[in-house]
C-alpha cells in the first residue's frame, strides 16, 4: 500500500495516494481496497482524507469500484480534498458525488488541500 498517514499543523491526514498510476486500473482498484480497510477502522465522521489522483486515468471501467468504496468509507470521512481532477475526470469525479453524496473539494496542489483540511 502507498497511502500513509502525514500530519499537516497537528492534524492527522490520510494520504490516499493513486498517482501515478496513468491507465493501471488494477493497481487503483487494489489501492482502493486497502484505503477502504484503513479508513473504516477509523472513527465515524473523523477521518481527514487527502486523495491524489494526479497522472492516473479515472475511466468507466473505475466508477463501479470508486462507487463501493466511497459508500462504504462515507460515514468516517470528515473532509475530502483531492488533486489531479480536471477536464473529464471532474465530470466523472462529480457524478461520483452525486451518487454516494460524499462531497469532494477540488486542489491544484497539495498544500492548499492540506491547509483546507487542517481548518475546523
Amino acid at each position: 500500500m502507498r497511502s500513509s498517514w502525514i500530519e499537516y499543523k497537528g492534524k492527522k491526514i490520510f494520504y490516499q495516494d493513486f498517482s501515478k498510476h496513468f491507465y493501471n486500473s488494477a493497481a487503483v482498484k487494489a489501492e482502493l481496497a486497502e484505503v477502504q480497510k484503513v479508513v473504516t477502522s477509523e472513527p465515524l465522521n473523523s477521518v481527514l482524507a487527502l486523495s491524489d489522483m494526479r497522472d492516473t486515468n479515472i475511466g468507466s471501467d473505475l466508477l463501479p469500484a470508486m462507487n463501493a468504496a466511497s459508500a462504504a468509507t462515507k460515514n468516517h470521512i470528515r473532509k475530502t480534498a483531492v488533486l489531479g481532477v480536471t477536464g473529464m475526470k471532474r465530470k466523472l469525479a462529480d457524478l461520483l458525488t452525486v451518487l454516494t453524496g460524499q462531497p469532494l473539494k477540488y486542489f491544484d496542489d497539495i498544500e492548499s488541500a492540506k491547509r483546507w483540511l487542517a481548518e475546523d
